[in-house]
């Protein structure tokens, strides 16, 4: 494709990401309230298991209203996530051949479900992390959190925790259709450990190392998973090709062959 080919696919493919998250965000609207209730147990069972003194609070006339917008955005990303995720690999991989476009829905089929086993995983360990960070408040005094401070910060870290377990998905997916191999993956295995502990360290919350290991274990797992799929499907890749190589030097030499008779 020329580039303004390639721009132009980019904004049809923007678009239609974009109208997926709207329509999911208008069904956040419908769930936002439950929803919010349950972004906001980790406080509720502070005071009622712990004894603790902790309220979430609105710090504005709008706040209830931005916080609105900003769950149900988070909905509508969530909820629209096999929309845009296709939308991401086809544009990555253009032109598809049917093999390829077999290998969109495998990304698709495998992606989904991982985008939301971080988010679940987040969700997990939100519970510890609060009770964890509420710790250090001395004896006598209240906890008294902003909603919206307090929600952006759980929503941030669960989409943080879903991208993270789409990228080595991102990279088998690529390995497929040629554009990276399980050697070139492999031969960074040192600064791959090393930015995950780093991204663990950043998204994770809490001041405790099993809040960050929670993130780091499974990624790294998931990594490791993902270069030995690729390393695979290299030598699969690699017998293929050499079986055709091997066909056409025959077919070359009975050409050969026919020509000189």
């Amino acid at each position: 494709m020329a580039l303004g080919e390639h721009l132009k696919e980019a904004r049809n493919r923007l678009f239609i990401g974009a109208i997926a998250v709207f329509v999911g965000t208008v069904a956040g609207f419908f769930i936002y309230e439950p929803v919010l209730e349950e972004l906001s147990r980790p406080i509720q069972d502070l005071n009622a298991r712990e004894g603790r003194s902790a309220a979430l609070n609105f710090d504005g006339v709008a706040s209830p209203f931005d916080l609105m917008i900003q769950v149900s955005v988070f909905l509508g990303i969530v909820l629209s996530s096999p929309v845009w995720l296709y939308q991401l690999w086809a544009f990555i991989t253009p032109s598809l051949k049917t093999k390829e476009r077999r290998v969109a829905v495998s990304f698709i089929a495998v992606a989904v479900p991982l985008f939301f086993s971080g988010i679940f995983l987040a969700w997990l360990i939100l519970p510890n992390a609060v009770r964890v960070l509420t710790d250090f408040t001395p004896g006598g005094f209240s906890n008294i959190i902003t909603v919206t401070v307090f929600i952006t910060f759980l929503l941030r870290l669960m989409l943080a925790f879903g991208i993270a377990f789409l990228l080595p998905v991102v990279l088998v997916g690529l390995n497929l259709v040629g554009v990276v191999s399980g050697r070139q993956i492999l031969k960074g295995w040192r600064i791959t450990i090393f930015m995950v502990c780093l991204f663990a360290a950043m998204a994770a919350p809490g001041a405790d190392a099993m809040s960050m290991f929670y993130l780091a274990a499974p990624m790294l797992l998931l990594f490791f998973i993902a270069i030995g799929l690729c390393l695979l499907n290299d030598k699969r890749r690699a017998r293929k090709n050499k079986a055709q190589q091997e066909h056409l030097e025959s077919t070359a030499d009975q050409a050969s062959v026919i020509d000189g008779v």
